[in-house]
């Protein structure tokens, strides 16, 4: 007979790792809460318009190709995506505008005319960002940080003599100090501490291994939508055997004698050979796991920041944006500020706004386009957040006005709006953060679960807020190691 095992939760990383499971014969069965799988990579369809409703940056698509070809398939016959040739357009207040060309030395050369920064200190920085990637990835991201095995193999000993040159020491900001003297594109390099939640002034410069992704890689756009990541793989999993629970919360993971059995959900016991947990690791040893020891370092950890989205239908085309867009505050530091010290928004906020109509008309109707439009904000505290979010909106409309030379008021025609409270109720993510833990000091790495129980047998965690983090690229990663730990 075939083992079991059961996934709690459809997240991207509990659908991958019911692919692989399968793939290594197991008899896999998913439960989620929602109607629907996918948990933040979801979609909204709002009167003609449709939006990508969580992640909106898709790298490393080899994470999903890899899927394809465990199960025999070929990617192209189910899943199909482009390379941007221009990974972000950037704005600031000064008028001053940035296209980050796919092409390095397009790139290099765009900001030694715009900004006045010699474009070797880009190509140097993006060597420096591949140096890191080089030496910390087979480490960080390819295998437990929680097996003495990951610390005594040859790429690690390799690394250990790197240390000092791999931005352990410092934080992203001035490591970016270090490299630009145009204040505008250490600003635009610190940016990437937002791709994990984190506060550029503190996290490590570890995190300069982000832009190696995006330039040196590659940014990546789904023909049919960031949706598709999550629709064409529940469908591989259906085709190899995958059985799904929608509208089927787990209420409790059964143990016995200190081994995972299987799960409670909708008052039946289903047992099992292997449970994985794809739930946030906070809201999971608060509910389902209420019973059993708690990792409280693990639990007590800050978290990283949250989002406020306003997917907005706009009556009117805007040919100077792109895909990607990023209106920079003024004052980076004070909006961090904000955001992890003083647990508020501030006045003057970075706002990124993506139109996947730019790439796949039909997600707008025509002469329109669909903005999703987002700000990083701290996690949920107990805020008033009506206030705040009544706020924001006016001045995320009024920075838009300003940069875009606008009045967007009149043309937004359709709204929904997502913030800390509805990120945690529709993905159980503790405090609504997007990331889980906060990587805003050296240890963070470690400051993460493992991906698997080192008190229940048979007990294995995937997911954002788990090793080795969030994103797309990492939740896969987290999928694919928990699933080398189980064999």
């Amino acid at each position: 007979m075939k083992k079991k095992a059961l996934v709690v939760g459809s997240g991207i990383a509990g659908i991958a790792a019911s692919i692989r499971l399968a793939v290594n014969g197991f008899d896999v069965e998913v439960f989620e809460s929602n109607a629907y799988p996918g948990g933040k990579l979801s979609e909204l369809l709002i009167q003609g318009y449709r939006f990508d409703a969580g992640p909106s940056l898709f790298t490393l698509p080899e994470q999903v190709a890899e899927l394809f070809r465990l199960a025999g398939q070929k990617t192209e016959d189910h899943f199909e995506y482009l390379k941007l040739d221009v990974a972000c357009h950037y704005f600031w207040e000064d008028g001053k505008k940035l296209k980050a060309w796919a092409d390095l030395n397009r790139f290099a050369e765009e900001v030694e005319t715009k900004l006045g920064e010699p474009a070797s200190h880009i190509r140097e920085a993006l060597q420096r960002s591949a140096f890191i990637y080089d030496h910390l990835a087979p480490l960080f991201m390819h295998r437990s940080l929680h097996k003495f095995g990951t610390w005594t193999n040859p790429q690690a000993l390799k690394s250990y003599l790197k240390m000092g040159k791999l931005g352990i020491f410092s934080t992203m900001n001035k490591a970016n100090e270090r490299q630009f003297s145009s204040p505008k594109l250490v600003q635009l390099f610190n940016r990437y501490a937002t791709y994990n939640g984190s506060n550029p002034y503190e996290t490590p410069a570890t995190l300069n291994i982000i832009p190696h992704l995006e330039f040196n890689i590659g940014a990546f756009f789904p023909k049919k939508g960031m949706h598709d990541i999550t629709m064409s793989l529940y469908k591989l999993a259906l085709s190899l055997g995958v059985k799904y629970h929608f509208n089927a919360p787990v209420e409790e993971i059964l143990v016995e004698n200190s081994k995972a059995v299987g799960v409670l959900a909708n008052g039946q016991e289903i047992r099992a050979d292997v449970v994985v947990n794809n739930m946030d690791m906070v809201n999971a040893y608060k509910t389902i796991l209420r019973k059993q020891k708690q990792p409280k370092l693990l639990l007590d950890q800050p978290k990283s920041s949250s989002a406020l989205i306003f997917y907005w239908g706009v009556k009117k085309n805007f040919p100077e944006l792109d895909l990607h867009n990023i209106l920079f505050s003024e004052d980076y530091k004070a909006e961090f500020d904000h955001i992890f010290n003083k647990g508020s928004i501030y006045s003057d906020p970075t706002v990124y706004i993506n139109i996947t109509s730019v790439c796949k008309t039909d997600d707008a109707p025509a002469g329109c386009m669909n903005w999703f439009t987002m700000i990083n904000v701290p996690n949920n505290q107990g805020q008033n957040w009506d206030e705040l979010i009544a706020e924001a909106r006016r001045n995320i409309i009024s920075k838009i006005n300003r940069i875009l030379k606008t009045d967007l008021e009149p043309l937004i025609e359709v709204e929904e709006i997502l913030d800390p409270r509805t990120i945690e109720s529709k993905t159980s993510s503790a405090q609504g953060a997007l990331y889980g833990n906060s990587s805003n000091n050296k240890f963070a790495a470690f400051l993460r679960h493992a991906n698997y129980s080192s008190s229940i047998k048979n007990l294995y965690f995937c997911g954002g807020s788990v090793h080795p983090g969030g994103g797309i690229p990492l939740s896969l990663l987290s999928a694919k190691i928990m699933t080398e730990l189980v064999s």
